[in-house]
């Protein structure tokens, strides 16, 4: 009976209220069909397992991931654990330099440069270091830190002497200690690898989990069957303005000549089928007629524009027929570079309401779109007034995508004006002087026709 939208901040909430006798279990069903309050998502469970692509079930999947994880966590606990590595070798250094800070400052007092003074620490040669006191020289050249410690010593400040900096360093290295013993644990241990990855979880899970929005569940699809639309007997019309309706079979019986009057447009169907309506961009356009609102005689009607992708302001209708009049036909495309060709209906069976029904060249647009039946002869007349007729067989059965072949030369300047199905049309008027198509000479394709005397 009544539809309100009662959302807030809080989430959307929408109330429909049902008539008495509503059947609510239908209508659930309905919205779960036909809506996304409820919905099934397909998984891809294709994967890169070993460098390759694999496709995998849900033990596979977690497999494959508990071993990246393990991967990972490995590559990253080793890093760490050399890193804390290096760290403990450069504090031993300082810490055994501060035990020997008088020997350092004479080697560094005795260098002419940083290159003597790093080498008589790593190696103890004394051979380029020129002691100002004696007694330095024996314990000099026991010295043999490594190049990393050397390096530390040498960018090692005053400051770093005063005895609490000590302490800081000495506790600075035990927990050096600490951390490299807890490192080599977690990498020589799985149990160890299994904490550390579920801590890593559980903090990523404390710091971007958010509440689910959602229930997942096995539970049973809904089940909604559409009652069957009763085929009936239409007539679909449309005036010169784009305004378009259905009318009853028996309506249109009545007034019959009068509606054949007002109308550009009046295609009996069924109200099943859909309405092509071809135009001159090359595009199709389908509409279902039972998209397209039913009226009176007398009403106006619903633009055509507003019940499909058609825009009457850049395209014009050259063809409009119903589908069920296309199947098992053969369709005659001309366009106004003369590009001709014959394509199946079949081509045209698609779920999309627009397509491209031929392909145009930059310029060209199309010009017509015929039913052929037992035609054997066409005529084609270009705006000069020049004429040529050809067999039909002459024109290939090809796809919609391509643009045909060519049906006549154009001299500069010229386009295709007219095509005339020889049989159906063998006399015509052309600029008020009769023209006997059927007279004309059977020539080839893609020739240049003969001019009519006027």
């Amino acid at each position: 009976m009544d539809i309100s939208n009662q959302s807030n901040k809080e989430g959307i909430r929408i109330v429909l209220e049902l008539k008495k006798d509503a059947d609510i279990e239908k209508i659930r069903n309905i919205l779960y069909k036909k809506t996304k309050l409820e919905d099934t998502f397909g998984v891809n469970m294709l994967a890169i397992a070993h460098g390759r692509p694999e496709t995998l079930n849900l033990r596979g999947i977690l497999e494959n991931y508990l071993e990246f994880q393990y991967e990972n966590t490995t590559r990253k606990y080793q890093a760490l654990l050399e890193k804390e590595l290096e760290k403990k070798e450069i504090r031993e250094g300082l810490i055994r330099a501060c035990d020997v800070i008088d020997l350092i400052i004479a080697i560094l007092r005795g260098s002419k440069n940083l290159k003597d003074a790093k080498a008589c620490l790593m190696t103890g040669d004394i051979s380029r270091i020129q002691f100002k006191h004696p007694g330095f020289e024996e314990d000099a050249k026991q010295l043999n830190f490594t190049e990393k410690q050397a390096n530390a010593i040498l960018e090692m400040r005053l400051y770093k002497l005063i005895g609490l900096e000590i302490l800081a360093l000495q506790k600075d290295y035990k927990e050096c200690l600490k951390k490299i013993a807890e490192y080599e644990k977690i990498l020589k241990s799985r149990d160890g690898m299994n904490r550390v990855i579920k801590e890593d979880l559980d903090h990523i899970k404390e710091e971007f989990a958010q509440p689910r929005k959602t229930l997942i569940e096995n539970g049973k699809e809904a089940v909604y069957e559409e009652s069957a639309v009763a085929v009936s007997e239409v007539v679909f019309v449309m005036d010169r303005f784009g305004y378009c309706k259905l009318l009853d079979r028996s309506t249109y019986d009545r007034n019959r000549e009068t509606v054949d009057t007002e109308y550009k447009y009046v295609i009996p169907c069924l109200n099943t089928d859909k309405l092509c309506v071809f135009t001159d961009t090359g595009n199709l356009h389908q509409i279902k007629l039972m998209e397209i609102p039913s009226g009176k005689l007398r009403d106006k009607g619903t633009p055509i524009d507003n019940l499909s992708k058609y825009d009457g302001s850049k395209e014009e209708i050259i063809f409009l027929t119903n589908f069920g009049r296309l199947t098992g036909q053969i369709l005659l495309f001309a366009t106004k570079m003369a590009m001709v060709k014959q394509v199946p209906a079949e081509e045209f069976v698609t779920n999309n309401r627009t397509v491209a029904s031929t392909k145009l060249q930059e310029g060209d647009s199309l010009l017509t779109v015929r039913i052929v039946g037992t035609e054997t002869d066409l005529a084609l007349q270009s705006a000069s007034g020049m004429f040529l007729r050809f067999s039909m067989e002459d024109i290939p059965e090809l796809k919609k995508n391509s643009r045909g072949v060519r049906g006549m030369k154009l001299g500069a300047g010229d386009e295709l004006e007219n095509v005339y199905f020889v049989t159906q049309q063998p006399q015509i008027t052309y600029k008020e002087k009769e023209v006997h198509l059927n007279r004309l000479k059977l020539a080839k394709r893609d020739g240049k026709g003969s001019k009519v005397r006027l």
